[in-house]
This record gives structure tokens, sequence and C-alpha cells, in this order.
């Protein structure tokens, strides 16, 4: 094997083992975001992200998906990435209204999923289209 054809296994290699996720599209249900926490969850867990950092992770699945759902249009999408040391949360809704963090009252009953989504995550922004809410954590490999 020649040294380049070499460099690009090793680099295919790596890519396989530090660069991992997964896609799905559904139709807009309340109840998808149960199912949507529990998928997220079992990947974490099979990708070894520490604990605390993935708890921080399904709860912002869990608010953007309940949004996507309450203000999307069509179906909903989720997508989750994890690579060098980093997840990355993308929910997408149809909906080209871009969410906003709202201010919350006490004795509001909603309206701050999108804050705790910028509390616990590193970064966190919407797509240039609205359609698409995203949010990163640092998420470093914890139990092997």
């Amino acid at each position: 094997m020649t040294p380049a054809a070499t460099a690009v296994t090793v680099a295919s290699d790596l890519m396989q083992q530090t660069s991992r996720g997964f896609a799905v599209a559904f139709t807009p249900d309340k109840a998808r975001v149960g199912r949507m926490r529990r998928i997220t969850a079992a990947h974490l867990r099979l990708w070894h992200v520490s604990e605390p950092t993935a708890e921080s992770v399904v709860l912002a699945v869990s608010e953007l998906v309940t949004n996507a759902i309450r203000h999307g249009r069509g179906d909903v999408g989720l997508k989750i990435l994890y690579a060098d040391n980093d997840v990355r949360v993308e929910v997408t809704d149809g909906n080209p209204k871009p969410a906003t963090l709202t201010n919350a009252q006490s004795d509001d009953t909603s309206g701050r999923g999108l804050f705790l989504v910028a509390v616990l995550a590193r970064d966190w922004g919407v797509s240039d289209d609205g359609e698409m809410t995203w949010c990163v954590f640092n998420a470093p490999a914890g139990r092997s």
C-alpha cells in the first residue's frame, strides 16, 4: 500500500471513530418527545458521553422537539452529531419564523425551553431560513 493510500485509510478509520450521529424525521405528535429523548439517551450511552452532559443534551432535545411540534409546519427532523468532543443537536420544523428567547414571567406555564437550552449549551442558534434550531455541547468522552 502506498503512503498516500495508508494515510487515507488511517484518516477514514479516525473519522469513523470520532464522528457519530443519527437523524430521524417524524410527524408532529406530543408522544414523539419522549421517544426522541430515549433514542438520544441510548446513543449518548453508546458513545460514552458523560452522564451530566448526556442529561443536558437530552433536556435540550426535549425542549427543541417540543417547540418544533408546537410551532412547526409539517414533519419534524432531529439530527444528533457527536464529533471531536462536541454534541450538536439540530431540530427542523418547517416554520420560517425563527425560535426566539422569551422572557417568561414567574406565573407563565411555558416559554422557558429555549432559555434552558441557552444556559446548558455551549452555543445555540437558528439557521438563516429560520427552520432549524441547533445547539452544541462540550462532550468529552466519559466512561470507556
